[in-house]
């Protein structure tokens, strides 16, 4: 019977409404929100794919869209910013981003990583570190030296992903130019990590009243947190093989991811009860594991971790994402204060980055396009930026609303310019060959 068929289908939609009108399920609002923010982030990610843009910029963008649309008018969605619900899917969801971050690597490449990657790394995040620490100390000197060191912080991460992309599309992705920017990339994000656990962990310390006067807080935390990533890659080596060796025994399906995931959540925790971010745990759990590693099991369709994990990192991420775009106040802006911090950390980021291809010894190597490899921010400044959000010193949030807008521009900025000067860089190489061993 059609009508039959109407009335049951109308009772299914409409009963979650009815029994839970007085807002006793918080999955209802949730699940609204996740419909809004999965559907504009694929339509804004294949927006800025068209326009030769990485996916994540459409879905940064497409935040900045949600989060601002009160300012037309439009009401009932300011609660991606805020709701507890797609702040937890999004603090997974960033766990399981680093994790995946760290599977693109081993440790090998770390231990690989030739002299001119190592000091280009080095470089690469001394120089930005230090360039943002002065734009921030020089344009809100209001603020504590957290929020200056958060800042700084924001600039020593490089997204390479960007960068990989266009150098394969141009057919440079195995030069030496790549190489270096690849290995480099590595060492660069265990670096940042570091940073990053020192700062954070000083702050939670000193607003637990623990922190001591001196250096030496910040100190203990970066002993900490080189320890942490040290102790969890020796232990952890040594243990993986023998885990998944018994893992492999168990019948079923998903068991390596369940079993992956199960080790990266478990690093995660053990980093966040050692006072670190857990996302530092996560990308070290992402560094031990090894293709070697899955050879047992049955899923040999899986040729390697990243391709299980991939669809729940695209479900988990744009939500990291847009909920990071959403926290953006485009009110913000009308504040001078902003428009020259945003500028000026824009600025810090090239040519910090740019400082950091004096690291090169090789002089056939192309040295304009190592630095401007290494110039977007991309995901990994975005992640820094949203824990100096989370974070509350002496009653103020270490990243505030008009400094975390400034960053996001820093992020946007830099992802945009990276193609085109990277394309121009390297095709003016092509075109000089026989000039390219002085210049570089």
């Amino acid at each position: 019977m059609p009508s039959a068929g109407i009335l049951f289908l109308a009772a299914v939609l409409l009963f979650p409404a009815v029994a839970f009108a007085s807002g006793e399920d918080p999955s209802v609002p949730l699940l609204l929100y996740l419909v809004v923010i999965l559907v504009t982030a694929k339509l804004m990610g294949h927006l800025a794919v068209v326009l030769g843009q990485p996916s994540v910029l459409g879905e940064l963008l497409a935040g900045v869209l949600l989060g601002n649309l009160y300012l037309a008018g439009v009401q009932g969605l300011e609660g991606i910013a805020t709701d507890p619900g797609v702040d937890l899917f999004a603090r997974i969801g960033v766990v399981v981003l680093l994790f995946e971050v760290g599977l693109e690597s081993t440790i090998r490449d770390i231990l690989r990583v030739g002299l001119s990657s190592f000091l280009v790394a080095v470089l690469g995040v001394a120089a930005p570190f230090a360039l943002g620490w002065l734009v921030g100390a020089w344009l809100v000197p209001q603020h504590s030296w957290q929020t200056h060191a958060f800042l700084g912080a924001t600039l020593c991460a490089t997204s390479v992903g960007i960068t990989a992309r266009v150098l394969q599309d141009i057919g440079k992705s195995r030069g030496k130019e790549a190489r270096i920017i690849l290995g480099a990339a590595v060492v660069d994000d265990v670096l940042g990590l570091i940073i990053l656990a020192a700062i954070s962990g000083s702050i939670v310390a000193a607003a637990e009243g623990g922190a001591s006067s001196g250096v030496w807080p910040q100190v203990e935390i970066t002993l900490k947190a080189v320890g942490f990533l040290a102790g969890s890659l020796l232990i952890g080596t040594w243990i993986t093989p023998r885990l998944f060796s018994g893992a492999a025994r168990l019948r079923g399906t998903g068991v390596l991811i369940g079993v992956s995931l199960a080790f990266c959540f478990l690093l995660a925790h053990l980093a966040g009860v050692a006072g670190l971010a857990p996302i530092v745990g996560a990308f070290a759990a992402g560094l031990i594991l090894e293709p070697v590693h899955f050879q047992q099991f049955g899923e040999r369709n899986i040729h390697y971790l990243e391709e299980g994990l991939r669809p729940l990192v695209e479900l988990l991420a744009p939500i990291f994402f847009v909920q990071m775009g959403s926290k953006v106040d485009l009110t913000a802006f009308a504040s001078t204060e902003a428009l020259w911090l945003a500028l000026l950390l824009t600025v810090a980021a090239v040519i910090g980055k740019q400082l950091c291809s004096l690291g090169v010894l090789d002089r056939t190597v192309n040295r304009w396009a190592v630095g401007i490899g290494m110039i977007p921010r991309g995901e990994v400044g975005l992640i820094f930026a949203s824990i100096g959000a989370s974070l509350v010193f002496e009653g103020e949030k270490v990243i505030g609303a008009v400094t975390y807008s400034a960053v996001v521009i820093m992020v946007i900025v830099t992802t945009l310019v990276t193609p085109p000067l990277l394309k121009w860089a390297l095709a003016d190489r092509v075109a000089t060959p026989g000039e390219g061993g002085p210049e570089a």
